[in-house]
């Protein structure tokens, strides 16, 4: 918590914490995630009054004895179907909470790791099953004004490069029969894949658009975001397609660098994305395109890429108090000097 009221304190503008299951706070003994209940969460929802946070959710289906052979809610046995079923209903629960405590609606997304490393003889059955847990799940009848629960796919993943239960078509045809929203992740994808190109057809789809914001290198996501085309790309659709529509968290870690330093420097990549998208007239170069005048899009569309943004950015952190320029990374070295390393 002391961690993320320093980093919120470098990054301006208001935020959200979305918490893994695995955060709970067990007083006395570890009530295992079956039986997960507000309780566990009373001091994240205490610390989120006391810095002004909202809350998010994700129910962690990993890293337990009960993840059986890679498999959780698709798993043949029925005993680890049910303990995982348990835990998402629970989780539900809790992004109740969240939401009646601190006022404000709670997303909650579902990712499970589901898969297998080789060949599989039978791909239907484990998608049968974790439709079938799913649905057990989303039969608790949840405040749907309240939690905003989410479905998210993937590709493959070290452990099940061959066959991932909850892939994009899974997930886009589960999350539609449900009435739910699928999620994108910008990872979860094939390198060679645009997920900026996917934006569209999700919100003609869903209405609004769940996105994690993340950055692959070789085979996944995860990785610190920085200000590279894909990112811009995202930032541009997202921009406009009204970010009124879009529901966004940023998905990255890496253990090799400052925990602290990681979520700084990637808010304010996002952020510093964004400001540039707003900036470009898109209505003109919509008429442009419009009018079949290739040759004038492609001339302001590289134009635009170089207007000023330096200047938007720095009045932006000096009204919220926030410095502008590399100078708060120099704040994070003297935080793991005086914080982190005697921690």
């Amino acid at each position: 918590m002391k961690d993320l009221e320093f980093a919120l304190a470098l990054i301006p503008g208001k935020h959200r914490v979305n918490l893994h299951a695995c955060y709970g706070i067990h007083k006395g003994h570890i009530d295992d995630r079956d039986k997960l209940t507000a309780k566990n969460f009373e001091p994240w929802v205490k610390w989120a009054k006391k810095t002004g946070v909202k809350l998010d959710f994700n129910p962690t289906f990993f890293s337990h004895k009960n993840v059986k052979d890679g498999l959780t809610l698709s798993s043949p046995d029925k005993k680890i179907r049910s303990f995982w079923i348990k835990h998402g209903i629970q989780c539900l629960k809790i992004a109740e909470y969240f939401a009646k405590e601190l006022k404000s609606p709670c997303g909650i997304n579902f990712w499970m790791p589901d898969g297998y490393k080789d060949e599989p003889s039978d791909r239907l059955g484990p998608r049968q099953r974790m439709a079938d847990s799913l649905d057990k799940i989303f039969k608790y009848k949840y405040n749907k004004k309240a939690v905003i629960p989410f479905l998210e796919s993937k590709l493959f993943g070290i452990g099940v490069e061959s066959y991932t239960v909850c892939s994009h078509e899974f997930v886009m045809g589960y999350a539609m029969k449900q009435k739910i929203l699928a999620l994108l992740d910008m990872g979860h994808f094939h390198l060679s894949e645009s997920v900026a190109d996917k934006i569209s057809s999700f919100l003609m789809t869903f209405g609004k658009v769940a996105f994690h914001i993340s950055r692959p290198v070789r085979w996944d996501s995860d990785h610190v975001i920085r200000q590279n085309d894909d990112l811009r790309a995202c930032a541009q659709e997202i921009v406009k397609m009204g970010p009124e529509n879009f529901i966004i968290a940023l998905d990255y870690f890496d253990a090799s660098i400052n925990r602290v330093a990681a979520w700084v420097l990637g808010m304010r990549n996002m952020q510093k994305e964004l400001l540039k998208a707003m900036l470009v007239p898109w209505k003109a170069l919509k008429a442009e395109q419009e009018t079949g005048n290739f040759t004038a899009q492609l001339v302001l569309q590289e134009e635009y890429k170089n207007y000023p943004v330096d200047e938007v950015w720095a009045e932006f952190c000096r009204r919220n108090g926030v410095v502008a320029d590399e100078a708060w990374f120099k704040q994070v070295e003297k935080y793991e000097k005086d914080v982190l390393l005697k921690r």
